[in-house]
């Protein structure tokens, strides 16, 4: 099963992203074996920098690096999904500025929502940065639930325990970007929380 044949935006409706770079992931993927998804902010603004793209392209890059931090031993994002790992954003499309529009981020996490709907047995949620934290308090705000984190700095949000239709779900930081290998502090705390995630799933 491929999300990109089963998740699609129809009408583009956000303003502040760039519509000819929106990706869905379009890898093979078992969605019973999904047990943890990391949803990092949005789509990369070149394709070629993408989770899946090829194996130096920036978003592996710094996703491996992020992994091997948290004494995870893979080499490759094929490998992650082999594990049972699956990568994706919470905003489909290249933002085009620093921040992401509320608007944005709460149309996109429609899409977010289909998307996860395609893994039943996921134990686990990295949300890695605020984009996907606020995504995801946006799915659970349009069907009527409780926000699944609440209001905060993520460093103040780190450690309790939050669960969402029956996951544990992992605040966390950006690990998607070059600004992973210069925030060395961030680093260290997205490290600690891969492992968290990682020892839950077994």
């Amino acid at each position: 099963m491929r999300p990109f044949d089963r998740v699609a935006c129809h009408d583009f409706p956000c303003m502040d992203v760039d519509h000819e770079r929106c990706c869905v992931p379009g890898v093979d993927v078992a969605p019973k074996r999904v047990a943890l998804v990391m949803v990092s902010e949005s789509a990369p603004l070149r394709p070629e920098d993408g989770f899946y793209a090829s194996p130096g392209a920036l978003f592996a890059r710094t996703t491996l690096a992020a992994f091997s931090d948290a004494g995870a031993k893979v080499t490759s994002i094929t490998e992650l999904l082999e594990r049972g790992i699956y990568l994706t954003t919470a905003v489909k499309c290249a933002k085009t500025a620093y921040a992401i529009q509320t608007t944005t981020v709460n149309t996109c996490a429609g899409l977010l929502a289909q998307e996860l709907a395609l893994f039943p047995n996921v134990k686990a949620l990295l949300l890695m940065g605020d984009v996907a934290i606020r995504a995801v308090n946006a799915m659970a705000r349009s069907a009527r639930e409780p926000r699944v984190i609440p209001a905060g700095s993520t460093y103040k949000l780190r450690g309790p325990e939050y669960s969402w239709r029956g996951a544990r779900v992992f605040p966390s930081y950006l690990q998607a970007g070059p600004s992973f290998y210069i925030e060395k502090s961030k680093r260290r705390m997205i490290a600690e929380d891969i492992a968290a995630a990682l020892a839950l799933i077994g």
